[in-house]
């Protein structure tokens, strides 16, 4: 997603070789912690809890993916970035990846269908540092609510009590961009805090709560019969994994970590794998607003110029702007 922050900004690496592990032989799929805890949380507990939970719904078994993404080292030698992969009959990718050193965590835990399914997708984005927390939880709608009311119907407004549990806690967290709010839905939690136990507890609970919706949604999704509804779905996350890899935030961070090139190939082959599996339309036919003179992609975070300080729904999930 696309905020008006840069966690990129919070870090600087020198420029030192990128250590990269492929092997799995000792992978035990949890993520290992080898540096101070700088918050009140771990995030590998968040990883093992979203995996137990699905482990008893669902057969999932490891992605390709595992065998070249396991773990690196960043350009400093300390910050380690660990990463999962999984796959199941329904799910095209459940992936995760977890960056840690002495001053900030970043988790960020997605899980993506097959095309044959047009369920959300699951989405959570935290970053901690020991002043500040970054978090950003939802189903994201696979089909823009703006143009398909009865997706909402289907996906959404049966289970708006969640967003209601949780909404006095972790308030609005401020402007986002008229062109990032269209991936987001009603259930969406933005929000910014400072680290305490009980925040930490009640992001815990909310994660949880939040993946055990999707993970139930999953399962009870039908397969989809009809060819066109099917490239339908195919596109929409085409479009959504193209917008994710060109102007997602985290862009910045993995640049300073791994390198520019390192960090593109993380981006379109392990965070938003399917932008070249899915499609081959490119972020320009998707969204032409943002085509430069000279053809290239602007590096602008809006064009539009809209962007909304205060949560644009209402209780109910209607869209309110």
């Amino acid at each position: 997603m696309e905020f008006r922050f840069s966690i990129g900004s919070c870090f600087k690496a020198p420029n030192s070789p990128v250590l990269i592990s492929s092997s799995t032989k000792k992978t035990n799929f949890k993520f290992q912690s080898t540096f101070r805890v700088i918050s009140a949380v771990s995030y590998k507990e968040f990883a093992d809890s979203a995996l137990e939970e699905t482990r008893k719904r669902v057969l999932l078994e490891p992605s390709p993916l595992q065998e070249k993404y396991s773990s690196m080292t960043g350009l400093d030698g300390k910050t380690q970035l660990q990463m999962l992969a999984f796959k199941s009959s329904k799910i095209r990718l459940l992936r995760s990846m977890a960056i840690e050193n002495e001053t900030m965590q970043v988790f960020d835990f997605a899980g993506f269908m097959e095309p044959k399914y047009d369920t959300p997708i699951f989405c959570a984005n935290f970053f901690t540092s020991a002043n500040m927390n970054i978090v950003v939880l939802d189903l994201n709608p696979l089909h823009q609510l703006t143009d398909k009311t009865d997706y909402q119907d289907k996906y959404y407004n049966n289970i708006m009590s969640i967003h209601h549990k949780y909404a006095e806690i972790f308030p609005w967290g401020g402007k986002l961009t008229g062109e990032s709010i269209k991936f987001f839905s009603p259930l969406v939690m933005w929000t910014r805090f400072s680290s305490s136990q009980e925040k930490h507890k009640a992001l815990f609970s909310a994660f949880l709560e939040y993946y055990q919706t999707w993970l139930e949604i999953t399962i009870q999704v039908t397969e989809e019969m009809d060819p066109s509804q099917v490239r339908a779905n195919r596109e929409a996350q085409h479009k959504y994994l193209t917008w994710r890899a060109q102007k997602d935030p985290g862009h910045g961070l993995l640049r300073k970590l791994v390198g520019e090139a390192k960090a593109k190939e993380l981006l379109r082959d392990f965070l938003f794998r399917g932008v070249n599996e899915l499609g081959t339309k490119t972020f320009i036919d998707y969204f032409p607003e943002y085509q430069t003179e000279d053809g290239t992609v602007s590096d602008k975070r809006s064009i539009i110029g809209k962007s909304f300080e205060t949560r644009p729904w209402d209780s109910t999930g209607r869209f309110i702007g």
